[in-house]
C-alpha cells in the first residue's frame, strides 16, 4: 500500500500552495488560486450535503477540461464519494449507460453536452449541475406525492436550495470569518476504498468500467513526485482528455498535488491550436499522445526534410550536425521552448519519428501504461531512454512476459500498486483478465531486458500468425506505411493468407499537388512496393485499399480496429 494517503496529499496541497496560481482556463484572464480552489471544493462539499450524498456514492462528470471539471472531480473524491469520469467524445447513448450503470445520483454536465442527453434515460441521477457555474439545471427521479395522478406533487428537492446563491449563504454562516486554510479538513478513507470508476470503449466496442482505488492515484502521483517530472510552480498546458486515465494522472491529479499553475485548453487540441498554446504558455513539461506529435512532426518538419538542397546538406559530415541542431530548435521553440521533455504515451510512437528525435537529441520519452493501472506501468527520463523502449518498469510495479515465443515475445502481464481492483459489476471480465496469483493480463506482446526495459510489440488481439507460422505485428507494418506520401493513416489485416492494407489518404498533400483519384491510387501502389522493400517477407502487402474517411476511433485515439478487420471484402 502507498504510504502517502490520497485524500491526504489534497489537503496537504492546498495548504501548502495556498497564494499560487493554480488553474486557468486557456485565452481566459482569470486564474484561480490554490485556496481559491479550495473555496470552491468546500461549496461543493456543502452542496453534496444538500443533496444527501454519502460516503462511496457515485457522481458522474463530463465536459471539456476547465477548472470546474477539475474542480467537480476534486471535490467528489475528498469528500469520501466516488467519481465517474466520461469521456465527453462518448455517444448519448454510452453516457446514458454509464451513468446507470454506475448508478450515478448526481451529474455534473458543460451545457454542450446536456444538450444532447435525455433527462428521462438517467435512472439514478437526482440532480443536474452545470460546470459553467455550478447551478442546478434540473431534478430527476424525485419522490412524488400521489403518483399517477392529476394531483401528483413532488415531495423531493427543492431546487431552489441548490443554487450557487444558497450555497454562497450556507458557506459565508458555516464560515463567517472567511475560509482559510485550517479550515481544510477532508473526511479520512484509507487508499484501499474506491476513488473512481473509468469507463474505457478500449477497442473492441465494450465499455467496462474500471475501479481505481485510491491507493493507485495515490501511487501515480507519487511517482510524479518521485521522478521529479512536475514541481511546484511548473506551468502545464491540460490538452489531454482528463476522463482518460493519462491526461488525469499527470496533466491533473499530479499537477494539482505538486503546487502547478494549469492551463485547461478546453478545446480541441489541433495542431495549429496547440502550437500557439505552447507558446503563450511556454509549459515546463509536455504530456502528448503520438498522434499529436506525429502530427506536428509531419507538418512541421516532414516538408523540411524532403528539400533537396536539405538533403544535400544532411550528407555531408559536420554540416549535417549544425542543421539538425537547428531542426532541433525550431521543435523546441514550436513546443514553448521552455520544456525539460516531452513524456509520449497512450500508444506505440511512429517508429521513423522517434528515430528522427533520438538522432537529433529531442528531450522525449515513451512511457507505457493502461487505465487499469491509472494509468503507469513504465517510464525512463529522456537522459535513461532507451530508444524502441517504453521505459523501466516502475519500482511500485512487476511485470513478466507470459509463454514466450523464441523470440521473447509474449504477453506482457503487471501487478502492483497501480493495478485496479477489477471491473465495475463484471466478475466475469475481472476473472478474465487476472490469474490467480493476481498478474493482470494486458493484452500487449512485448518483451523486457535484463533492466527491466519493456519494448512493445503490438496488441495480442491484433497479432496475425501466417501461413508458415510467422507472428506479424501489424502496427510494425502500419509505422512505415503512415510515414509513407498521402497516406494519413492506416490499418494492416489479413484477408484470405494475404495482407491487405487499409488507407486513408493525405487528401490535403494529394490536393497541394491536383492528384485525381486514379493517380493517388498509382501513387499508393508505389508506396505499396516501396513497403514491402522494407518489410520481412512474410510480412508483405498484397493489396492498399483506399479509405474516403479517417478510421472511426476511441477517445484515446486507438483506431476501433474490429470495424475493419472482419468482413473485408477484396
Amino acid at each position: 500500500m502507498i504510504k502517502e494517503n490520497l485524500i491526504g496529499l489534497f489537503e496537504e496541497a492546498f495548504k501548502k500552495n495556498w497564494e499560487l496560481p493554480g488553474y486557468t482556463n486557456y485565452g481566459e484572464e482569470t486564474t484561480l488560486t490554490y485556496g481559491g480552489i479550495a473555496k470552491r471544493i468546500a461549496k461543493l462539499h456543502l452542496l453534496f450535503e444538500q443533496c444527501e450524498i454519502r460516503k462511496n456514492d457515485k457522481i458522474a462528470l463530463i465536459g471539456r477540461n476547465t477548472s470546474n471539471w477539475a474542480i467537480a472531480y476534486i471535490a467528489t473524491i475528498t469528500y469520501g464519494a466516488v467519481i465517474i469520469p466520461i469521456l465527453q467524445d462518448f455517444n448519448v447513448n454510452d453516457i446514458h449507460h454509464i451513468a446507470n450503470h454506475s448508478e450515478a445520483k448526481l451529474l455534473f454536465v458543460s451545457d454542450q453536452h446536456w444538450e444532447s442527453i435525455d433527462g428521462e434515460s438517467l435512472q439514478y441521477v437526482k440532480a443536474v449541475f452545470s460546470l459553467t457555474s455550478f447551478h442546478c439545471i434540473t431534478l430527476l427521479n424525485q419522490p412524488k406525492e400521489n403518483p399517477g395522478t392529476e394531483h401528483e406533487v413532488d415531495k423531493g428537492w427543492d431546487a431552489r436550495l441548490l443554487q450557487p446563491d444558497s450555497i454562497k449563504q450556507l458557506f459565508n454562516a458555516k464560515y463567517p470569518n472567511g475560509f482559510g486554510k485550517s479550515d481544510i479538513r477532508y473526511p479520512e478513507k484509507p487508499n484501499s476504498e474506491l476513488a473512481s470508476i473509468n469507463y474505457t470503449s478500449g477497442t473492441t466496442g465494450f465499455s467496462k468500467g474500471v475501479m481505481t482505488p485510491c491507493n493507485a492515484l495515490a501511487g501515480n502521483i507519487t511517482f510524479g513526485f518521485a521522478t521529479g517530472l512536475l514541481e511546484q510552480g511548473y506551468r502545464l498546458l491540460s490538452f489531454l482528455p482528463l476522463a482518460h486515465a493519462y491526461g488525469c494522472a499527470f496533466e491533473f491529479l499530479t499537477a494539482t498535488c505538486a503546487g502547478c499553475h494549469i492551463y485547461f485548453l478546453g478545446k480541441t487540441p489541433a495542431p495549429k491550436i496547440l502550437l500557439k498554446a505552447f507558446s503563450e504558455v511556454r509549459p515546463d513539461v509536455i504530456f502528448a499522445v503520438p498522434l499529436i506529435i506525429e502530427k506536428i512532426y509531419k507538418k512541421q518538419i516532414q516538408p523540411l526534410l524532403a528539400k533537396p538542397s536539405m538533403r544535400w546538406v544532411l550528407s555531408i559530415p559536420f554540416l549535417d550536425k549544425t542543421i539538425l541542431a537547428q531542426i532541433r530548435k525550431k521543435l523546441i521553440d514550436a513546443l514553448g521552448g521552455n520544456f525539460s521533455e516531452v513524456v509520449i504515451g497512450g500508444a506505440p510512437l511512429n517508429a521513423e519519428v522517434e528515430e528522427f528525435f533520438h538522432k537529433i537529441k529531442f528531450p522525449f520519452t515513451v512511457g507505457y501504461g493502461m487505465t487499469e493501472c491509472a494509468p503507469i506501468i513504465s517510464y525512463a527520463n529522456h537522459r535513461d531512454f532507451v530508444v524502441k523502449s517504453s521505459g523501466r518498469i516502475w519500482k511500485t510495479m512487476e511485470a513478466r512476459i507470459d509463454d514466450p515465443n523464441p523470440d521473447g515475445v509474449g504477453e506482457i502481464c503487471v501487478r502492483g500498486e497501480n493495478v485496479m481492483m477489477g471491473y465495475y459489476k463484471n466478475e466475469e471480465a475481472s476473472k478474465g483478465i487476472f490469474d490467480k496469483d493476481g498478474w493482470l493480463y494486458t493484452g500487449d506482446l512485448g518483451t523486457v531486458d535484463k533492466n527491466e526495459n519493456i519494448f512493445i510489440r503490438g496488441r495480442n488481439k491484433t497479432m496475425i500468425l501466417s501461413a508458415s507460422g510467422q507472428n506479424i505485428y501489424p502496427e510494425e507494418i502500419e509505422s512505415k506505411l503512415n510515414n509513407m506520401p498521402y497516406v494519413m493513416e492506416s490499418i494492416v489485416i489479413e484477408n484470405n493468407g494475404k495482407l491487405i492494407a487499409l488507407v486513408c489518404p493525405d487528401y490535403e498533400a494529394a490536393d497541394a499537388e491536383n492528384l485525381n483519384q486514379q493517380e493517388l491510387a498509382e501513387r499508393m501502389e508505389l508506396n505499396r512496393k516501396e513497403l514491402n522493400k522494407v518489410v520481412a517477407s512474410y510480412e508483405t502487402v498484397s493489396k492498399i485499399k483506399l479509405y474516403p474517411n479517417e478510421f472511426e476511433k476511441t477517445p484515446k485515439k486507438s483506431i476501433k480496429r474490429y470495424l475493419y478487420s472482419s468482413g473485408y471484402q477484396a
